[in-house]
């Protein structure tokens, strides 16, 4: 079992954002979270395009990425394509390096007093 970090990231039409996204909520265990951001794909299959998306020359898609240990995202894949086996869904897996949280800087409540140096 691969536990090594790597990013999913799905494309798909916005018509079935809601399905994708409530399949991640419901997902099992859980995930640690995830995002999605709406995105124009750009290709040479306009046939189920809008005659809006067709003159533009780009279709509407959502784009949702979240990072996780390699067997999960491949467990989740394979739930996803088995509960709704959904036309024009593209993924990949990346390898991820490092991954974290930010911190919020220290708050000084004396105004005089200097911040740290940072180097």
């Amino acid at each position: 079992m691969d536990q090594s970090a790597c990013k999913l990231t799905l494309v798909y039409p916005i018509g079935v954002e809601n399905r994708i996204v409530d399949l991640m909520l419901e997902s099992k265990p859980p995930l640690g979270g995830f995002t999605t951001w709406a995105a124009e794909g750009h290709g040479h299959d306009f046939g189920e395009a809008t005659i809006g998306e067709r003159v533009r020359g780009r279709v509407g898609r959502g784009v949702l990425v979240a990072v996780m240990a390699r067997h999960r995202a491949e467990a989740l894949l394979r739930e996803i394509e088995q509960k709704a086996a959904l036309p024009h869904v593209a993924y990949w897996l990346e390898p991820v390096f490092s991954f974290g949280r930010m911190a919020p800087a220290p708050q000084h409540t004396n105004p005089t007093e200097a911040a740290p140096a940072q180097t």
